[in-house]
């Protein structure tokens, strides 16, 4: 599969055009259209705070120790499953290429939200959105450096460490040991999939045509996860994990703020202990009805 880098940038702006391009009639549609609900207090302390937990947690993920001689030496290829030994048949000397390859797509995908924008029935909650997605990139990252199912807790070798054709010193980098899963790839499906998501509930209008917009939004990620497969960085199952995780939650945070909290059967808002704190999700059936009656 070879296209040129240039092809699938302007692949990708096409995709991300289909999911801002509004038509006359939606230009004429009811402007008074909010359809989220935010807390600037709330939700910018969970979009600040994640950002200080995210960085405290990737610390030591990317210092994790150094793969040892023996290590290497036990390295077993026929235990990778066959989804994923494609991975370890590839090209070692086009690593750097396809690195910065997903540095770039990365980029883009992280930016393209700020399409929306262009939309005019958009624009006038720009604030909203802005806090929004900031909490949207919080949550997912936090889930990468802080879940049970992120490198924090969980360690793979990357693809690399298998070709004995690269360096040693190449290869024996403790952040070799994060193969799963691709935090790249989630960060990258939660932009797209948030701007699709955000996109749909501003113009309900649209009606099934969504779910195109959603299959257009899986593209950047999932060409960014060939890239960081083809850089050697992950196997196709890291990059699956890390799509599915980062379309739900590009997907589930707009939709919370959707939902109408003024019914006092749900609440959002901040817990901790004396040594944790997070984001807390309440449900009290039949609370509202109460505080009527």
């Amino acid at each position: 599969m070879k296209i040129p880098f240039a092809k699938l940038i302007l692949i990708f702006l096409f995709v991300c055009s289909c999911c801002i391009k509004g038509s006359a009639q939606n230009n004429l549609l009811d402007s008074s259209r909010h359809p989220y609900k935010i807390n600037y207090w709330l939700d910018g302390s969970i979009a600040g705070v994640g950002g200080v937990t995210n960085y405290l947690g990737i610390l030591p993920i990317v210092r994790k120790k150094e793969i040892s001689i023996t290590e290497f030496q036990n390295l077993n290829r026929d235990i990778i499953p066959g989804f994923d030994r494609w991975a370890l048949n590839l090209d070692p000397t086009q690593v750097s290429k396809y690195n910065t390859y997903t540095d770039i797509t990365l980029v883009l995908c992280m930016a393209a939200p700020a399409g929306l924008a262009l939309n005019k029935s958009i624009q006038k909650d720009w604030g909203k959105l802005l806090v929004m997605y900031l909490e949207t990139m919080s949550v997912v990252s936090n889930i990468y450096t802080q879940s049970f199912i992120g490198p924090a807790f969980q360690s793979k070798f990357r693809p690399i460490v298998y070709y004995d054709a690269l360096p040693y010193s190449q290869r024996n980098d403790g952040n070799n040991r994060n193969s799963f899963y691709s935090g790249h790839v989630a960060t990258a499906a939660a932009a797209t999939f948030f701007m699709v998501k955000v996109y749909s509930d501003y113009h309900p209008e649209i009606g099934g045509t969504k779910y195109w917009l959603y299959a257009a939004a899986s593209v950047p990620p999932l060409v960014l996860g060939y890239f960081r497969i083809k850089a050697l960085r992950h196997f196709p199952s890291d990059v699956m994990t890390g799509f599915m995780i980062g379309a739900a939650t590009g997907i589930i945070i707009p939709e919370l703020h959707r939902i109408k909290l003024k019914n006092k059967d749900l609440s959002l808002g901040l817990s901790s202990t004396g040594d944790w704190a997070g984001l807390s999700l309440k449900w009290q059936p039949g609370l509202s009805k109460s505080l009527k009656n």
